[in-house]
C-alpha cells in the first residue's frame, strides 16, 4: 500500500497536481457515505450535480432550454467567482489576508450600476466602462487597505471587515432612498447595454445567457501567473509575504509592495463585483454582501493561492454549488449537502501538507529498506 502512495503521490514534479486531486478523491468517497447513509444514492446525487451545473444533459427540458443553457448559466456565475478568488490570492502573496472581497464587490458593483447602468449609453461604451470603473473603484478601496496597513498597522482583516460593514450600509442607504424598485425591494435593473452578460440569446432553438467576461477571468489568471513567477513585482510580493523582515533587508519597499498588492487584489474585486452585479445579476440586494466574496477565500485555499490551479479549483466548487439546487430537486437531498461537499473538499486540500509529509516519510522508509535489502523491494 505504500509503495502504490509513494508511485503515484511521490514524483515531486507531479505532486502539486497528484496531491490535490487525491485529496478532492478522498473528499468525495467521504460525502457518498454521508449521502448513502441518508439512503440516497451517492452516484445518482453527483450526476444530479453535474446535469444542474450543464456538465452531464439531464433527462427532459423545458422550451428553449437544454444542456448548453445550463452550462453557460454555469459560466456565468464562474466569471465572478474566478475573479474574487484570484484577489484573495494575490493578497495572500504578499502576506494579506483580503477578507473584504464582498465589501470591494458591493463598492464596484454599485458605482457602475449607478453610473452606467442606469444610463442611455450605447454598449460599445458601456460595457468596457463597466469594466473600468470596477477596476478603479475596487482598486481606490484596496488602495485604502494597504495605506491602512503600512500607515498605522492596521490589520487588514480588521479594516476589510469594517469596509465591508460601511459599504453595505451606504449602499443600502443610497438604494433604499433612491434606486429601489418598489416590486422586487432590489436595486432597479440595469440597462441591457451595460450588462456584461448578453441575455436570452437564440442559439438553435435554444435562448442562452452568454457572459462576456470568463475569457477575460481566464486571460487575467494568466497574467497574474505570469506577474507572480517572472516579474520583479511578483517576486518583491511574494519576498513581502514570505518574510516582511528580511525583504526589508534586501532593498524592497515592504510599505509600498502591501499596497501595490493590496491595489491588484482590489481590482480584481472590482471585476468580481462588476461581473458579478451586472453580469450574473441585473440588480443589487440591500444589505446583502454577496457569499461569492467569502467562498472564494474557500476556492483560493483549494488553487493554493495559483492562479492557475484557481481556473480549476473556481470550476469544481462553483460547479458544486451550482448543481445544488438541481440535486435537491432530482434526488430529494438537501442544498446544504453541497455545503458538506465543499466543505470536505477544502478540509481534505487543507491536509495536503500532511499528505506530502507522509508519503515523504514513506517514500525515504522504502528507500532505506532497500538499500539494505534488495529483495524487500518486492515484498512491499
Amino acid at each position: 500500500m505504500k509503495k502504490i502512495c509513494v508511485k503515484i503521490l511521490g514524483n515531486e514534479k507531479t505532486q502539486f497536481i497528484a496531491i490535490p486531486v487525491f485529496s478532492i478523491l478522498l473528499s468525495l468517497i467521504v460525502g457518498m457515505v454521508i449521502i448513502g447513509a441518508m439512503g440516497k444514492y451517492p452516484l445518482t446525487a453527483y450526476m444530479n450535480l453535474l446535469q444542474g451545473s450543464g456538465l452531464m444533459p439531464k433527462p427532459n427540458y423545458s422550451a428553449y432550454q437544454g444542456m448548453l443553457t445550463d452550462f453557460t448559466s454555469f459560466l456565468n456565475m464562474l466569471t465572478p467567482m474566478m475573479f474574487a478568488a484570484l484577489s484573495v490570492a494575490v493578497a495572500q502573496k504578499a502576506g494579506l489576508f483580503n477578507i473584504g472581497v464582498s465589501g470591494q464587490m458591493l463598492a464596484a458593483g454599485f458605482i457602475a450600476t449607478v453610473t452606467v447602468g442606469y444610463s442611455e449609453l450605447p454598449a460599445a461604451v458601456a460595457k468596457p466602462l463597466v469594466l473600468l470603473i470596477g477596476i478603479v473603484v475596487g482598486m481606490l478601496v484596496g488602495a485604502l487597505v494597504g495605506f491602512l496597513k503600512y500607515r498605522f498597522n492596521i490589520n487588514e482583516v480588521v479594516s476589510t471587515i469594517m469596509i465591508n460593514y460601511i459599504v453595505q450600509y451606504l449602499t443600502s442607504f443610497f438604494i433604499n432612498t433612491r434606486y429601489i424598485d418598489e416590486i422586487s425591494r432590489q436595486s432597479k435593473a440595469v440597462s441591457r447595454a451595460s450588462r456584461l452578460t448578453l441575455m436570452q440569446v437564440p442559439i438553435g432553438n435554444l435562448k442562452v445567457d452568454l457572459p462576456l467576461c470568463i475569457i477575460l477571468a481566464v486571460l487575467i489568471a494568466i497574467l497574474m501567473k505570469f506577474l507572480l513567477d517572472r516579474t520583479s513585482l511578483g517576486f518583491e510580493i511574494k519576498a513581502v509575504g514570505s518574510n516582511r523582515n528580511a525583504a526589508r533587508y534586501a532593498g524592497i519597499s515592504v510599505g509600498k509592495t502591501m499596497v501595490v498588492s493590496m491595489m491588484i487584489s482590489g481590482a480584481l474585486a472590482g471585476l468580481a463585483g462588476v461581473t458579478y452585479y451586472m453580469g450574473y445579476l441585473e440588480s443589487i440586494q440591500p444589505k446583502v454582501l454577496a457569499s461569492t466574496g467569502f467562498d472564494a477565500i474557500a476556492v483560493a485555499l483549494l488553487g493554493n493561492n495559483n492562479p492557475i490551479g484557481i481556473i480549476f479549483s473556481s470550476f469544481l466548487i462553483t460547479g458544486v454549488t451550482k448543481g445544488s439546487s438541481y440535486m435537491s430537486a432530482a434526488s430529494g437531498i438537501e442544498t446544504e449537502i453541497a455545503s458538506v461537499i465543499t466543505g470536505l473538499i477544502l478540509l481534505f486540500s487543507a491536509c495536503s501538507a500532511f499528505i506530502r509529509y507522509e508519503v515523504k516519510k514513506w517514500k525515504t522508509e522504502l528507500e532505506e529498506a532497500e538499500r539494505r535489502n534488495p529483495d524487500v523491494k518486492n515484498n512491499h
